[in-house]
């Protein structure tokens, strides 16, 4: 059983007793790591479900192992030809986080009747509303004696 969860702006792939490398957390080792922002879940039978956009009940729990920092990231900028020269880098901070548990809660069956009876009935209030509102075109009555008569000028006489 693997999960899809969103952390940090990301989206990371993980399963049970995994440990995951997150950016810094405000946790101290040994707190409780949980998200209920759960995309994508599969199960041992192969199925994959996939929230729209997160699965309604689903939840990784984990455990925060510790805090550390990645290698240095050297960067390096270089103009030729105009003697500019700059390095600097630094050190990524960084949570490890072991996954423990992964469950996924069905939503109660009447909530999603619920939702799919309601849908219907507004779907049907529209279209009785579209039916019934009819498009009535006004009718333009013109009279001999209004008439305008307007001059282009190809009418005009030319001198």
């Amino acid at each position: 059983m693997f999960a899809i969860i969103r952390a940090d702006g990301r989206q990371y792939r993980v399963a049970q007793g995994d440990i995951i490398r997150f950016n810094r957390m405000s946790a101290e080792p040994g707190d409780a790591f949980e998200s209920n922002q759960v995309l994508a879940l599969a199960e041992e039978d192969n199925k994959l479900k996939i929230g729209s956009p997160i699965i309604d009940g689903a939840k990784v729990e984990g455990t925060v192992l510790q805090h550390g920092r990645d290698k240095k990231i050297v960067v390096f900028k270089r103009k030729r030809r105009k003697t500019y020269r700059r390095k600097y880098g630094h050190r990524q901070d960084h949570t490890l986080v072991k996954i423990e548990k992964i469950s996924a809660k069905a939503p109660a069956a009447k909530k999603a009747a619920q939702k799919k009876s309601s849908s219907e009935s507004s779907v049907a209030e529209k279209t009785a509303t579209k039916k019934t509102a009819t498009k009535k075109t006004a009718v333009k009555k013109t009279t001999a004696g209004n008439a305008v008569v307007k001059n282009t000028e190809e009418d005009k006489p030319t001198s």
